[in-house]
């Protein structure tokens, strides 16, 4: 059975209305607080009080008690002094005991009828943005290369994604991707898209591309981590007003102009890349490029190697003057477009096929030797730079 009684006893003045003509209602209110609140401090302070005595007491008494147990100083003395602490002990427990009826006899009032549960007190707050970090181009590269490796397959995934709603549910279960890797991944697979000719799937890319942008320019205005700007940036693209819309989509559009800009720049880069790389694999021994060097010859001499004359080809050299001719010749020699005493070095060669080959019981004469490497000398063999001093 629940026991109301100490309910009855409960004093608050606040709460009267009916005073005498006479009274000043507001003045005796005020005086009836103020008798409280003295008698509420002198209480407290009687408690204080009580507090630093109890503590006293049980400073002194263990002292005693140690001094005792270890006989230091005289036993009877400290007997005596042990038993005056107990008596002492014995009156605090009495006052306490007073002391606490004291206060179950004291009625309740507006401060004393309720506490506080807990005085503790949490306010969610948007964790701030992340300062940047004073990293070099080589640690940065570097976390790039890593975030890929782990987390490529997440970004594609998010890249495809056509919903608002279903990009906002997958960037909150996977928010370690918010932040400037993914934006940057979706732009070099976007130049990637686009120098493959898949331009639909590049202007989707490029949407997504520009909706993470946006996700970290709000967190920058807002100051606060990215990962806290997921939800408002979705709610807020889907019902937003017409002009923020439009600004929107001519972002997008402008990304894809210059996507397709940086997409024509690098296939450019990496056509002149390969000529470049084919015409160093074209250099002859001099350095030179055997096409530049046969379209700077003269006609008559572009004539002798397109058909492959060699006699023509000693004819049109003899007939020029020496130093041009040495001119046109070492450029030939330099570029690998003629290769002197070719056949000297064709008739070593074949000198060592036959070496093999009397080795297995096949010999050749002088005169077939010569015969067989006059038959398949090179084109261009037969004359060198000697034959034009």
């Amino acid at each position: 059975m629940v026991d109301y009684s100490k309910w009855k006893n409960i004093e608050i003045s606040d709460d009267e209305d009916d005073t005498h003509p006479n009274i000043d209602t507001p003045s005796l209110f005020r005086w009836r607080h103020q008798a409280r609140v003295e008698r509420m401090a002198e209480m407290d302070h009687e408690k204080d009080e009580f507090k630093k005595k109890r503590q006293s007491y049980q400073a002194r008494l263990m002292d005693v008690k140690e001094r005792i147990s270890k006989k230091d100083g005289d036993e009877e003395a400290l007997k005596k002094e042990l038993e005056k602490i107990e008596a002492e002990g014995k009156e605090l427990d009495r006052i306490e005991n007073d002391m606490i009826k004291k206060e179950k006899k004291t009625p309740w009032n507006v401060d004393t009828i309720s506490k506080p549960g807990f005085e503790k007190t949490v306010i969610n707050k948007k964790a701030g943005r992340k300062p940047d970090e004073n990293l070099s181009e080589e640690e940065r590269e570097q976390r790039m290369k890593q975030f890929v490796k782990e987390n490529e397959k997440l970004c594609k995934q998010y890249g495809m994604l056509r919903k608002y709603d279903d990009s906002k549910r997958f960037l909150q279960d996977h928010l370690h991707l918010v932040g400037e890797e993914t934006a940057n991944y979706l732009v070099i697979w976007s130049i990637n898209l686009e120098m493959e000719e898949k331009h639909e799937l590049m202007a989707h890319v490029a949407h997504q591309c520009i909706c993470m942008q946006y996700i970290l320019e709000l967190a920058k205005q807002l100051d606060v981590d990215p990962r806290a700007c997921v939800g408002s940036f979705f709610s807020k693209i889907q019902h937003c007003q017409p002009e923020y819309r439009a600004q929107f989509e001519s972002e997008i559009e402008g990304f894809k102009g210059r996507i397709q800009k940086r997409a024509q720049e690098k296939i450019q880069e990496a056509i002149a890349q390969a000529e470049e790389e084919e015409r160093k694999e074209r250099l002859g021994p001099g350095g030179l490029d055997p096409a530049d060097v046969f379209e700077s010859l003269p006609d008559e001499l572009k004539a002798c190697f397109e058909s492959r004359d060699v006699e023509l080809l000693q004819k049109t050299i003899a007939a020029m003057p020496v130093d041009v001719a040495k001119l046109h010749m070492k450029r030939c020699v330099d570029s690998g477009l003629w290769v002197p005493n070719a056949a000297d070095l064709e008739g070593d060669k074949k000198e060592d096929d036959d070496s093999d080959g009397v080795a297995s019981g096949e010999e050749k004469t002088d005169d077939a030797k010569s015969e067989s490497a006059a038959k398949e000398e090179p084109i261009y063999t037969g004359v060198s730079t000697e034959d034009v001093d």
